[in-house]
């Protein structure tokens, strides 16, 4: 393994060899042989009178000797037995060679672990060196990347802010146009109640009058063109509630976003402040290994550009809505008044023509009247002259009765007597004359009379049918809703 810095493999990475030891193993005691020959009893074999331990107790005692002595050794020299003889010096272990073999070992391990350890320094300090650089890179790099961070979500907070404000605008004017459509849609009532209630007061009129007039045809019209643009107000007053939803739905999502970018600039901008002397560092074991991302940063900018596009889509639409119903309202308003207008003409044109005929029916029922009157004064004067004539025939007649009485020869049809004939045929023919006159006149008379009553019902009727439609209908329909109230203000 290579170290950052250094040119050559330090040997502190590699496993530290195991040093010659050039001294006996120590487990050549009867312990050791107990622990390798356990069923061979040893213990009396190696209790010779001859046997030295003056080395083993200068061993116990010396450190230097502690990284020889194994385990089993210490164990056995805590069950020697005590100083005997001073002969045991005699017998040791180890030669001088083994005892300058010994020191030249240590001293070389003494030079390479010196050696080793100033390699180490050395390159630890390189190390260090390179490592707190790096770190520091590192560090400065998060911290520029975080405050790039910042910066796109402080662009995609400008750029919710503008839009949301523009939706919010956008949404207040939708509601401004939606209330005033509305009042248009209220404001059409009373014109089409108005309508309909002259059509009703129309059904009223009597005989000829109860006629399918222009003014009717007009009022019909009248009332088709109001529930018209009410329909069409009502759709559009739907598909501006739903409208207003969609916008409230565009403009929670664009909050929501705001809100949690607001909250995410806070966290990041809050970690792009942090330095290594800031409060509130400690250490969190195991936050790198936990992944609770959502997204990327392509999703991440997707996402809010999304929803951007959604709301100003939705404010495209809001737009060119309001916009249909401004337009909505002036029609439906130009429409309304030109009927309005015909209507009223009509009733003008039909109110004229029913009041001359009117007229003209009372000037033909004075007329009727007064030959009425001159009619009764005629059959008055025949019925007189019948009278007089009767009593003509009475004289003629009883001349001729009184002259039957003659006597004998004297019954002469003389000039007299023809005269007198003559005179009764011609009295009796002149009085049947004169009641085949009268009967005339009487018959005329009634004729007259029955005239002067059908005068009287149509003028009657006519009375009515001005009444309906002056004094009922066209005082009804003098107020109408001003244009300004039809396009929805107030």
């Amino acid at each position: 393994m290579e170290l950052l810095g250094s040119t050559l493999a330090a040997t502190y990475a590699h496993p530290r060899p195991t040093p010659a030891n050039f001294l006996p193993a120590i487990s050549a005691m009867a312990s050791s042989y107990r622990d390798c020959f356990p069923h061979c009893n040893l213990t009396h074999s190696l209790s010779l009178p001859w046997r030295p331990s003056t080395y083993y107790r200068a061993a116990s005692n010396s450190p230097a000797l502690d990284p020889y002595c194994t385990r089993s050794q210490r164990v056995s020299e805590s069950t020697m037995l005590p100083f005997v003889s001073n002969r045991t010096t005699l017998v040791t272990r180890y030669t001088p060679d083994d005892w300058y073999r010994s020191n030249l070992t240590n001293f070389q391990e003494s030079n390479t672990s010196r050696h080793n350890s100033e390699r180490l320094r050395v390159d630890t300090s390189r190390l260090i060196q390179d490592k707190y650089q790096q770190t520091r890179k590192t560090q400065a790099d998060s911290t520029h990347n975080l405050g790039e961070r910042v910066n796109d979500i402080g662009f995609w907070k400008s750029e919710i802010t503008h839009e949301l404000d523009a939706m919010i605008g956008e949404t207040n004017e939708l509601t401004d146009v939606k209330k005033k459509l509305e009042r248009a849609l209220m404001e059409t009532e009373a014109p089409l109640q108005v309508a309909r209630e002259c059509l009703f007061h129309r059904e009223k009129r009597m005989g000829i009058d109860l006629v399918h007039d222009e003014v009717e045809t007009e009022l019909l019209t009248e009332v088709d063109i109001i529930l018209c643009c009410q329909e069409r107000m009502k759709l559009h007053l739907d598909k501006a509630i739903a409208q207003l939803a969609a916008n409230r739905a565009s403009q929670h999502e664009l909050e929501k976003d705001l809100s949690d970018k607001q909250t995410a600039c806070r966290i990041d901008d809050k970690c792009h402040h942090l330095r290594n002397t800031s409060d509130g560092v400690s250490y969190f074991r195991g936050v790198e290994q936990v992944d609770a991302m959502v997204s990327v940063p392509d999703t991440w900018a997707k996402f809010t550009h999304d929803n951007i596009l959604r709301s100003q889509s939705e404010r495209a639409a809001s737009a060119k809505l309001r916009d249909d119903i401004q337009n909505l309202l002036v029609v439906t308003a130009n429409e309304m008044w030109n009927q309005f207008n015909k209507v009223n003409l009509a009733f003008t044109s039909r109110v004229a023509e029913t009041a001359d005929a009117k007229n003209k029916i009372q000037i033909h029922l004075a007329k009727t009247l007064q030959e009425i009157f001159q009619t009764e004064m005629t059959i008055e004067s025949i019925k007189k002259a019948i009278s007089d004539k009767c009593a003509f025939l009475k004289v003629a007649q009883t001349r001729l009765d009184e002259r039957t009485r003659r006597p004998n020869i004297e019954l002469c049809r003389d000039m007299a007597q023809l005269r007198l004939v003559n005179e009764v045929y011609e009295v009796d023919d002149t009085i049947q004359t004169l009641q085949q006159r009268l009967k005339d006149a009487e018959d005329t008379l009634q004729s007259l009379v029955h005239t002067k009553a059908t005068l009287e019902h149509d003028l009657a009727v006519k009375a009515n049918s001005l009444y309906i439609d002056q004094e009922k209908c066209v005082s009804m329909r003098r107020s109408f809703p001003s244009t300004r109230r039809l396009v929805g203000f107030c």
